[in-house]
């Protein structure tokens, strides 16, 4: 069909089959779009540049096409989502109450980590988070999870973006990353320390599903004077074993 034949489905049959080809959260070329979606290059350009138009997809500075944050929106209104969020929140309660910092809830999307909620005490450190906010996958600690327990494809698409440095402590090399992602994989934690603001450091740990699959982070962002306090650590490993639980228990 995409080559040039006959095609009968209706306008709105066409515009889901563009949502279709994205189910895996891939990020795809125009050709790769028309070949998932099964429909001819010049309609797919049409129908891609409507849904940027109205942010339910994102083109990239490479040409490339992901899932927008207008879309996701709409995404994380659906059960899934928000049971994620409802099975979270008393382990995110408890860690506020514990740190009086900033807690957050974030899942990937694309090659950026979407916040799903956020938790904040009121002398806690000035971020740029915040419900909905999409940020780089290797400058952030919950990112750095997500992207540690992703497919190799994954790594492969924020290496060739060309990791932004925010501030000196930006880990943006290959080396560098691929080293960083295998301690986190083995420590079962993120630290950061203003690589991405100022003044903050952050501690994440993996959330996983019934299948033992990553889904999601969790993490506390501190002042970075508090770095060395052992509670954080601890903190985020118990409230990511309590979620994952959770999780499996909902499951069933």
């Amino acid at each position: 069909m995409a080559g040039g034949a006959a095609d009968h489905r209706s306008v709105a049959a066409r515009v889901f089959a563009i949502a279709d080809a994205f189910e895996r959260g891939d990020e795809l070329t125009l050709s790769e779009v028309s070949r998932r979606a099964g429909l001819p290059v010049s309609t797919t350009h049409r129908l891609l540049n409507e849904w940027v138009d109205w942010g339910g997809l994102v083109r990239g500075e490479d040409g490339r096409y992901r899932v927008g944050i207008r879309l996701w929106r709409l995404g994380a209104r659906q059960p899934t989502a928000r049971r994620l969020r409802e099975v979270a929140r008393p382990y995110l309660d408890d860690l506020l109450d514990a740190t009086g910092e900033h807690v957050h809830l974030a899942i990937r999307d694309g090659l950026g980590a979407v916040y799903l909620d956020r938790l904040s005490g009121r002398g806690a450190v000035s971020v740029i988070s915040d419900v909905g906010t999409e940020l780089p996958l290797h400058a952030t600690g919950v990112g750095l999870v997500l992207l540690a327990h992703s497919g190799p494809g994954v790594f492969d698409a924020v290496v060739a973006a060309g990791p932004r440095k925010f501030l000196p402590n930006t880990l943006t090399e290959e080396r560098e990353l691929r080293s960083r992602l295998a301690a986190i994989r083995a420590t079962g934690i993120s630290v950061t320390v203003e690589e991405l603001t100022r003044g903050a450091f952050s501690v994440a740990a993996p959330i996983r599903d019934a299948a033992g699959e990553v889904v999601a982070a969790v993490s506390i962002i501190a002042h970075a004077e508090r770095k060395d306090e052992p509670q954080f650590a601890l903190g985020v490993r118990m409230a990511a074993r309590g979620i994952s639980d959770a999780l499996r228990s909902d499951a069933i």
